[in-house]
């Protein structure tokens, strides 16, 4: 077993390892490792051997409740949930319901608010007047607050609101007076048709979502600029480009893609789960050059992880392995990355790391698919595959209708002892201008079935104008959203605190 750093250590018996009733360690990093490989190949010791290689070498990590939760009592493995939010308050509170369950279990939740009706409508059951997407965000931040995931960890959320909702301006500006709502990251979904308008200083309607009627018009521009604005001071919203998103959603015929999980780098359907995994790709190297014979085992091996966690996952709710067995989304990633471009005297703001970035995510998507192909092929594709993008490309077989995703690996970078998904390395932050973020998450997201999670730094002294320039980069790009974090634009980074940091989904 590939020996393990001080703080690989100290977060692992924190927060991995599991205890007896009086909260003593009854398990080794190794038992860890030999516990999750054994719950994925129960009846495959060849498997369950390759399994624990990869595992134990540090070259390849799932995310965190499988960890955690594989062949313990608990057995719920997935990361990423998307639950739908529908307009009635039995549907609200349903899904606060469910959302309690999965952040218990270790999962992240996304959702997208749209469909609630507007601040001051009138519910006509009642006679009240509703308080609109805003006020429920509140109330699920609130039940994150005391449902501690797993009994280990607090848990994180999405919340999405379409751009044309009546409500958008309060929800913009949500996060403006600090620590409201702290376990939400919010992002804006905006269509093409909104930032053209923005470009050309056109108006835009806002719509009902209840009657699907316009009712009011505002400037594309200011609406665009106010986002900025408090991205620029508080890190919130992000954006979604929400017509890319489904561009590319592999299987249109189940629906459209509305939510992500909570760092926007999985789109789900509605109940939808996905499971993470990231390859070290610091130990991908001979020498200074890339090691691709290397890469294409653990790759391999590494969708064999993914697909058995799907078979072996004991789902919070019936819903959800329905619409996660339908469609047997993962999301096979990386972590180290800066590691990799210091090792072989690459630096991050180059051509020559795009150029690589480009390459090896490309090379990771090809020997994933291939895979998810063989798997296809061995046991069955999704059943959804009929009318998928994987049957419009002329593929006979598909195991999963995602492979690939850049996660930001959170605390699994703190055990494998390299650098966090795609991020530059903190030290260095300050040396990179900001279109290098945005051109490096372009250039893995040409070769991403999901998304990829990458947070835009700026420095302190950085302008509204440095936001708005980011945001226009990011959608000339194709990127499927974009987040920025100015330095101190708050207390906490929902990435990056230790608190919530493995938490973000990607862990």
């Amino acid at each position: 077993m590939e020996k393990l750093s001080p703080q690989a250590l100290t977060v692992l018996k924190k927060r991995y390892l599991l205890k007896d009733k009086k909260g003593r360690l009854n398990e080794t990093p190794h038992q860890l490792f030999s516990r999750v490989a054994r719950a994925l190949a129960p009846e495959d010791k060849n498997q369950e051997k390759k399994f624990l290689e990869i595992m134990a070498n540090l070259d390849f990590l799932p995310n965190s409740p499988t960890l955690m939760n594989a062949g313990a009592s608990l057995g719920q493995l997935a990361a990423c949930f998307v639950l739908p939010v529908e307009d009635s308050l039995t549907s609200i509170f349903d899904t606060l319901k469910f959302t309690a369950l999965i952040q218990q279990s270790g999962g992240g939740t996304g959702f997208s608010f749209s469909k609630l009706r507007p601040r001051g409508d009138v519910v006509q059951s009642t006679h009240g007047v509703a308080s609109g997407p805003v006020s429920f965000i509140h109330i699920f931040n609130s039940s994150t607050d005391v449902v501690k995931q797993g009994g280990r960890r607090r848990g994180a959320n999405m919340g999405i609101l379409s751009v044309d909702h009546p409500d958008i301006l309060e929800f913009i500006e949500a996060k403006k007076n600090g620590e409201v709502i702290g376990n939400f990251n919010l992002s804006v979904s905006v269509t093409d048709q909104f930032m053209r308008a923005a470009q050309k200083g056109e108006k835009y309607k806002l719509i009902h979502p209840r009657t699907e009627q316009a009712i009011g018009q505002l400037s594309a521009r200011k609406v665009f600029d106010l986002i900025a604005e408090s991205a620029w001071k508080t890190g919130d919203p992000g954006l979604l480009f929400i017509n890319e998103i489904n561009r590319r959603n592999p299987t249109p015929k189940a629906g459209k893609l509305e939510a992500t999980n909570p760092c926007g780098e999985v789109p789900l359907l509605a109940f939808e789960s996905c499971n993470l995994g990231s390859i070290n790709l610091k130990h991908m190297l001979n020498g200074k050059q890339i090691d691709w014979e290397r890469l294409a085992r653990v790759v391999k091996i590494s969708v064999d992880i993914l697909d058995a966690i799907i078979d072996v996952t004991k789902f919070p709710l019936p819903q959800i392995a329905q619409a996660t067995l339908n469609n047997r989304k993962i999301g096979l990633g990386v972590m180290g990355f800066a590691d990799l471009l210091i090792k072989m005297g690459i630096p991050y703001n180059s051509e020559e790391a795009l150029n690589l970035g480009e390459a090896l995510i490309s090379f990771i998507e090809e020997e994933g698919h291939a895979r998810s192909q063989f798997l296809g092929r061995q046991k069955g594709s999704f059943p959804n595959f009929q009318g998928s993008i994987w049957q419009k490309k002329g593929y006979s077989h598909m195991r999963n209708a995602t492979v690939t995703t850049i996660a930001p690996t959170g605390t699994l970078s703190l055990i494998a002892d390299c650098s966090s998904g795609i991020e530059p390395i903190k030290k260095v932050l300050s040396g990179i201008a900001p279109e290098w973020h945005v051109r490096m998450q372009a250039a893995f997201q040409k070769f991403t079935d999901n998304a990829v999670s990458k947070t835009v730094n700026l420095p302190f002294e950085a302008k509204v104008e440095d936001v708005r320039k980011v945001f226009w980069l990011a959608y000339d790009l194709k990127c499927k959203g974009i987040t920025v974090y100015r330095d101190r634009s708050k207390k906490e980074q929902v990435l990056y605190t230790e608190d919530i940091g493995e938490q973000c989904c990607a862990l």
